[in-house]
Parts: structure tokens; C-alpha cells; sequence
């Protein structure tokens, strides 16, 4: 119980569920499955039938031999420790691989900054989060400056949704399973971090216009200058951009 509060809920096992995790994997042979938080191991069991090939990221010790116990196979691994400290080590030196877990809703956010950083990053990520947010990465409604910043280096797409009684303890809130294609070295923006910090200024104050947000960083005649050469009305929001078009201001802007 220890674990859980600190760490968030266990996956009960929802054998739907599971299976499309799994099938969404689109696991292939020559390449590793790390999952992140193996906890009970019922997603764990899932994938070793289609592969031996995995890695799974574990910080509670209690469950560490139970894991260890999943597979004989000498392709299986069971690495103890933080995500957050061991997944660019664990990453480094591994060829073709997907990423997947459930993880803790106060973890989502840092661990998705640590994937999009990490030298050596994977073809897909797949994992059970926090309905809200899943909606906020994907810019359901309109973008925000999670769909934006997740749109730089992946495709963010929901696949199923989740019900809280599928968790134990049940959470106050439902979850989502999602799917980020990552894209290939050749399609990332080469002054990613300098669009982020932009966007960022962007939604500063989501309430106030983008120019208004751009002016506390930005001289004001730069900023009139991007927007006429983007046909953009000053009266803008951050959320009215899309990704390309965020990418087209940090061009002019940063230049």
C-alpha cells in the first residue's frame, strides 16, 4: 500500500485493456519492449508472450523477485531503481525499442521531458495516464502547451480510455491509453529547445493574447514583424497555433 500511495495505482489487469497495449506495442522481432513500472506484472506477462526481449523498470524492491521470476529467458531483465535516475543509462546502448507502462500521474509530465531528451530515443511510447492530461497532450479541444511541445518530437494519439475501477486503490479520475509515434531524428527540429522555451513565453498567460505574452520577452516591433509575415492578428492566442506554426515564429523570432 506503501508503494502505491507514493508511486500510484496498480493496473488490476483489465484483459481488454491489456491485449490493446499490447497490440498497439506492434511488437516486432529484433527489438525491445522496456516497460516502465512492472509493479504486479500483469502487462509484463502480457508482452513475454510475444517476446522475451524486454526490460522492465522497477523501484520497489518488494516486487523485484516476483518480476524476476516472469522469465527464464536470458533477454529478460529487471532493473531496480527510479525511472528517472536509470532510464537514460538503461537506454544508451539499445538498439530498436518501445517504451510502455502505467504511470503515476504526478510522474507524467518529468518523465515525458526525460524521453524527449534522451540521446538514444525509442520508436514508440505507449502509456496509461491520466485521461485529462492524455486529452491536454493530443490538444483535444484546442492546443495547449503540452499537445504543442509533445507534437515536436512525437505523434500523440489516444487509444482507448480507461475506467478508475480498473486501478486499485480506485483513483478520483479516469485514465487513457496513449500512443506517441516518435519521429525520426531527420524530423526533429533541430532548435527544439529554443521552440520550447517560446511556446512556453506563449502560454505564459493563456488568457492574454500571444502578443502580449511574446512582448515580455520579445521587443515589440519583432514580434509586429513576425505576425505580419505570418499573417497573424494581434489579437491572437497561443492556442490558435498549431505545431508548424509555432515552428515558422521561433524561425522568424529566433533568428
Amino acid at each position: 500500500m506503501e508503494y502505491i500511495k507514493k508511486f500510484g495505482q496498480n493496473f488490476l489487469g483489465n484483459e481488454k485493456a491489456l491485449e490493446k497495449i499490447t497490440e498497439v506495442l506492434e511488437i516486432e522481432k529484433n527489438e525491445t519492449i522496456l516497460e516502465i513500472g512492472g509493479g504486479s506484472g500483469n502487462l509484463t506477462k502480457k508482452i513475454l508472450k510475444q517476446t522475451d526481449d524486454v526490460i522492465v523498470i522497477e523501484k520497489d524492491r518488494r516486487l523485484i523477485t516476483e518480476l524476476k521470476n516472469l522469465s527464464k529467458s536470458s533477454s529478460f531483465k529487471v532493473v531496480e531503481g527510479d525511472c528517472r535516475d536509470v532510464l537514460s543509462s538503461v537506454t544508451d546502448n539499445l538498439g530498436k525499442y518501445k517504451i510502455c507502462g502505467n504511470i503515476p500521474y504526478y510522474l507524467t509530465g518529468q518523465l515525458l521531458r526525460i524521453i524527449q531528451e534522451l540521446k538514444n530515443f525509442p520508436q514508440m511510447v505507449v502509456f496509461t495516464i491520466q485521461k485529462e492530461v492524455a486529452e491536454r497532450m493530443v490538444g483535444k479541444e484546442r492546443e495547449t502547451q503540452l499537445s504543442i511541445i509533445t507534437k515536436l518530437w512525437a505523434k500523440p494519439e489516444i487509444v482507448m480510455n480507461l475506467r478508475a475501477e480498473d486501478f486499485y486503490p480506485k483513483p478520483k479520475v479516469d485514465s487513457s491509453v496513449i500512443k506517441l509515434s516518435v519521429l525520426s531524428q531527420e524530423k526533429r527540429q533541430k532548435e527544439e529547445k529554443n521552440i520550447i522555451a517560446l511556446v512556453k513565453v506563449g502560454f505564459l498567460a493563456p488568457k492574454k493574447t500571444l502578443y502580449n505574452n511574446l512582448s515580455s520577452k520579445f521587443i515589440k516591433e519583432k514580434i509586429k514583424e513576425a505576425f505580419e509575415e505570418m499573417n497573424l492578428s494581434d489579437k491572437i492566442r497561443a492556442h490558435d497555433l498549431n505545431v508548424l506554426m509555432w515552428i515558422n515564429l521561433a524561425k522568424i523570432l529566433l533568428d
